[in-house]
């Protein structure tokens, strides 16, 4: 039965529609915001997935062009693979949604969000996100929510709640935060050096707004909400765990993960599961799920260290840093390089710089998305963490860490009129153990300043942790986590910035949300690592950007052109700029705005080519020198090129101080002369002389 729900949201209209669409999912929605349409559909399988230790969710965010009135790019004239934004937006989606299903649920579910129609002043990352939770919350799978999510934009100084997508892609801040009940439980950011006090205000003030669409959310299941399904749990039985601690004793798993080496501690572990495969070897339906046990019991252990005896599994303090080192130009010939080092997690970042041209084209529904002039790319290989399988490409969680430490540094990225360059950072992790995303923008941030980018500020990034009690005010904040803090914790908290601000956030738990002292306290300890970081690694291996790229980065120089002149430059079909192109070796961009960047390995070519446009693009005035070549002779004179597709004429009565019968008599074609303006002539052209030169 249909049922149609609204509610007003930051001056907007949202529509929510049950019983007319996706009736054999578990649960659809059919959002609507403004003009902007989503379709949102949950379905969960019968039965629990076979021989898995983890939840099977998929979240699919799906851009159909037609919702933007567009064709897909490329030959195949439809939609193909997710685009990184898509890709994002599933992350953002599933981020706070994961926590909320049963800890021991192993039946895939799957969310489906298909965007339909987009207007622009309604954001559809937004409405797929509450139209997601709509759909779960109202179907008969099991879930904690609802939960809901808001974001913030900033424009002149003020915190705008659900900004339209110009104001979004513009402002200072790019905020969005996910509650559920009273509580904070997921936090994305990226903004241009926002003071904490400033973020902590914008995340509660979107926190105020999602616990109204979480009232409504409520008011909408209490109405039409399915009975929650019955599933088979997955939960490890206490017997075992019982069975365990006989064998491995309390204190001699603490042992066991007592140690800042993951090799070692990694050994320990396989010990131990080797000794209790042993014992538990007559019984398979144990046997199936040992490993599991014994993650939950080195879990346990790992959790009553920190909660409990402050005691950190590698020895630290709660907020000590492992130990640090930077440094530069380790790869030859790369325009720029750096590799960050943090405990057992290793970058190292290569920068590479080309023209604006090469910046990177964004297909999508966005119609006000910018094309990318910096791209930061982060790859995970398996050597990385001691394994090994065979690489097919980036997955989401390897764009995901790459568009975080790309959102860290933009801020402090110099203009294009400042730095006319696309620029391209490229993170490869040579270890890992905990935050290489942080670690990434700190090795990107050096490596741009050892490249010659003339970045603003210096960023750093930390993560932190968290182990919770049972009640809210027993918790702790573990500053620079591992690994094993990052696994058996509760918390990831990534702060990226300067000294001035937050640059970025990205926050993701695994239990049902934060506290506000919690959020304080993870921004505090951040920002107080980030300045350590700086101050005692980083400024250490290089302080400042380089005044010069590197000799191996292509040089660019920019000058303005009138618009109107544009023409003059290009000319018929491209042949003017293709012959200064080959003459002088560079390569030419020229945008809309009259901005000409020239490209080039020589110097001297480069200053050729803008010498050669300068001369296209001025007005002739009488009295200008010019050297051309002789590129005509006609009986009553020579025509003189001074510039690619630019010619002027010197008549035979101008040629010599004295009086000439042939023009071959003094010049040949190919000559090199030097000429002075004599203005234009009655049909238009210009005039040269040549015998007026000296008096000039």
């Amino acid at each position: 039965m249909e049922k149609i729900y609204t509610m007003e949201l930051a001056g907007r209209t949202l529509k929510v529609t049950t019983g007319k669409v996706g009736k054999q999912a578990n649960g659809c929605a059919f959002m609507q915001y403004g003009d902007t349409t989503v379709m949102c559909t949950v379905t969960a399988s019968a039965k629990p997935r076979d021989g898995i230790d983890f939840f099977p969710l998929s979240v699919e965010y799906e851009e159909k062009f037609y919702a933007a009135g567009k064709f897909p790019g490329g030959f195949n004239k439809r939609e193909g693979k997710p685009s990184e934004n898509a890709i994002l937006t599933s992350r953002v989606i599933d981020r706070p949604m994961r926590p909320l299903f049963p800890k021991d649920y192993r039946n895939d579910v799957t969310i489906d969000d298909i965007v339909m129609s987009v207007d622009t002043n309604c954001r559809p990352e937004l409405v797929a996100m509450i139209g997601s939770s709509i759909a779960v919350s109202i179907s008969d799978i099991p879930f904690a929510g609802p939960c809901a999510m808001t974001q913030v934009g900033m424009v002149d100084g003020e915190l705008v709640i659900n900004p339209t997508q110009e104001q979004w892609n513009k402002g200072q801040m790019r905020l969005t935060v996910a509650s559920v009940g009273q509580k904070v439980i997921m936090i994305e950011a990226g903004c241009n050096e926002i003071p904490e006090d400033t973020m902590i205000e914008a995340i509660y003030k979107a926190h105020a707004v999602n616990l109204q669409i979480i009232e409504f959310i409520n008011g909408i299941v209490a109405e039409i909400g399915k009975p929650k399904h019955s599933y088979t749990s997955c939960a490890v039985p206490e017997e075992l765990f019982a069975a365990i601690k006989e064998t491995v004793p309390p204190e001699e798993m603490e042992k066991a993960v007592f140690t800042d080496e993951k090799q070692v501690r990694e050994q320990n572990i396989r010990d131990i599961t080797e000794r209790l495969g042993e014992k538990f070897a007559d019984n398979e339906e144990w046997l199936a799920i040992l490993d599991e046990a014994i993650y939950q019991y080195e879990k346990k252990t790992v959790r009553k260290m920190i909660l409990k005896d402050r005691k950190r599994p590698d020895g630290r303090d709660i907020k000590q840093i492992r130990p640090l080192s930077a440094e530069i130009d380790l790869i030859p010939r790369v325009h720029g390089s750096a590799m960050f080092t943090r405990g057992q997690t290793q970058i190292c970042d290569v920068i590479t710089l080309a023209p604006l041209s090469e910046m990177q084209r964004v297909d999508g529904l966005d119609a006000f998305a910018p094309n990318k002039r910096y791209v930061h790319q982060y790859n995970f290989p398996s050597y990385s963490v001691g394994e090994t399988r065979v690489s097919r490409g980036p997955g989401r969680r390897e764009i995901g860490h790459g568009a975080l430490a790309e959102r860290a540094l933009l801020p402090v990225l110099p203009s294009e009129e400042e730095f006319p360059y696309s620029i391209r950072a490229v993170s490869e992790t040579f270890e890992s153990n905990g935050s290489t995303s942080m670690a990434s923008t700190c090795a990107s941030c050096m490596s741009l300043m050892a490249a010659g980018v003339p970045i603003k500020k210096m960023v750093a990034g930390i993560s932190c942790g968290l182990v919770t009690g049972d009640t809210d005010d027993d918790f702790v904040v573990l500053t620079d986590i591992q690994g094993l803090e990052d696994f058996f914790g509760d918390m990831d908290f990534k702060v990226t910035g300067t000294k001035d601000g937050i640059t970025a956030i990205q926050m993701d738990i695994k239990i049902h949300g934060l506290t506000e002292a919690i959020v304080r306290q993870a921004i505090s300890q951040c920002r107080e690592a980030r300045f350590f970081i700086m101050d005692e690694c980083m400024s250490k291996a290089i302080s400042e950007p380089r005044k010069e790229v590197s000799k191996y980065a292509p040089k660019i120089v920019s000058i303005n052109i009138d618009p109107e002149k544009i023409g003059d430059v290009v000319g018929q079909r491209g042949k003017t700029i293709n012959e200064i192109i080959a003459r002088t070796g560079t390569k030419i961009d020229i945008d809309e705005d009259g901005r000409v960047s020239v490209c080039g390995e020589d110097i001297d070519g480069i200053q050729k080519a803008i010498d050669m446009i300068n001369i296209i693009v001025t007005e002739f005035e009488k009295g200008q020198i010019f050297k051309g070549k002789v590129v005509s002779i006609k009986e009553f004179g020579a025509f003189i090129e001074f510039a690619p597709g630019k010619e002027g004429m010197v008549h035979i009565s101008k040629i010599a101080d004295r009086r000439i019968d042939r023009v071959e008599d003094v010049l040949s074609l190919g000559d090199e002369v030097t000429v002075v303006c004599l203005g234009k002539d009655r049909m238009g052209r210009i005039s040269f002389s040549m015998k007026d030169v000296a008096q000039r």
